[in-house]
């Protein structure tokens, strides 16, 4: 059994990550996926293997199985799932939360800026997470040791505000993971970006994490290194200089819309890790530059808000769909630029 740990860096959205692996021996019986796995993962049942299985959470061989594969000798057989394996210990902590939406299957809340998701080197309390345990004991905090992080399937970066949902049950958990995975959710955020964007268009590149700055995401021109991303984005407003945008995604990757802006040389403004914190656009005059500090200063960081949020209710199967406001910060921000504008 080999337990692989991914790097853990703050995600827009997910890849999959390797719980578990199993080589099956040359002499083994032809069996059920879900009676192979039964006999070898600990703190599990059948039916928890099936729905993982039915969610697209066990692998052969690199593919995709149901629960009715028959497991043959020499088969490579994985967990994986959006989020890596954990290693620390969370910790509850009586943080308030602005939950949009609960009921006995999920939750959606509101992040605000200057909030990391989950625990990880260098934030270990004071995390989405940690208020989440502390909030609602019934979270599937430990449901099982390859469940390995509390009904969280998707994320968003530290200084990015805006919507997540949250599982409550390991049904639920491991469906919406499936819908992230083959994408058939609704995301729109909402942005703020140097310079003037006068059409809606399509950013298209490769992404991967920069050979140079493991902080970073770099788009790859090659085509060959990175993971395909797709990014579609609409002009909302044109303030000249900056430009507010609703940005799509197709595909959920590392920093997708940071790095996919930043490569088309319109930064996100006051983007701290892509350089959108200094002026990027504009005179270089002393009145112009506090103008410019001012406006960093209504915002922790990039000024990106995940403002809308769709997917089908793992019980009921029917679509629904959630929007928030523009946290107060960004409001302002904006009503800046629109003074700045008329003046």
């Amino acid at each position: 059994m080999t337990k692989e740990v991914h790097d853990d860096s703050e995600h827009e959205e997910e890849e999959l990550f390797e719980h578990y692996r199993f080589k099956a021996d040359p002499g083994q019986e032809v069996i059920r996926i879900d009676k192979f796995l039964l006999d070898r993962l600990p703190n599990t049942s059948r039916n928890k293997i099936q729905v993982a299985a039915k969610n697209g959470n066990v692998v052969v061989n690199d593919h995709k199985v149901k629960q009715n594969y028959k497991v043959k000798p020499g088969d490579v057989v994985a967990i994986v799932l959006p989020y890596p394996v954990r290693e620390l210990e969370l910790i509850p902590q009586n943080i308030p939360l602005d939950i949009v939406y609960e009921d006995d299957t999920l939750i959606v809340v509101n992040k605000p800026a200057d909030m990391v998701v989950h625990p990880g080197y260098g934030n270990y309390s004071g995390t989405l997470v940690n208020a989440l345990v502390y909030h609602f004991q019934n979270l599937p905090e430990r449901m099982s040791d390859y469940f390995g992080r509390p009904g969280l399937v998707h994320r968003i970066d530290k200084h990015t505000t805006g919507l997540l949902v949250i599982a409550k049950t390991e049904t639920a958990l491991t469906d919406l993971a499936g819908q992230f995975y083959e994408r058939t959710t609704e995301r729109l955020y909402h942005a703020l970006v140097w310079g003037d964007l006068n059409t809606d268009g399509t950013v298209i590149g490769n992404l991967g994490r920069s050979l140079t700055n493991r902080k970073q995401m770099v788009v790859f021109e090659d085509g060959i290194h990175g993971k395909h991303a797709v990014t579609h984005y609409r002009v909302l407003k044109r303030y000249g200089l900056v430009t507010l945008i609703e940005c799509k995604l197709e595909t959920g990757r590392t920093h997708q819309i940071r790095a996919h802006l930043k490569h088309i040389g319109h930064p996100l403004f006051h983007d701290l890790e892509y350089g959108g914190d200094k002026v990027v656009k504009g005179t270089r005059s002393s009145s112009y530059i506090r103008f410019i500090e001012n406006c960093f200063s209504l915002t922790h960081g990039q000024a990106l808000h995940a403002k809308t949020l769709g997917f089908k209710h793992p019980e009921s199967g029917k679509m629904i769909r959630f929007d928030s406001e523009l946290p107060e910060g960004f409001k302002l921000l904006l009503e800046k630029w629109d003074r700045y504008v008329s003046e």
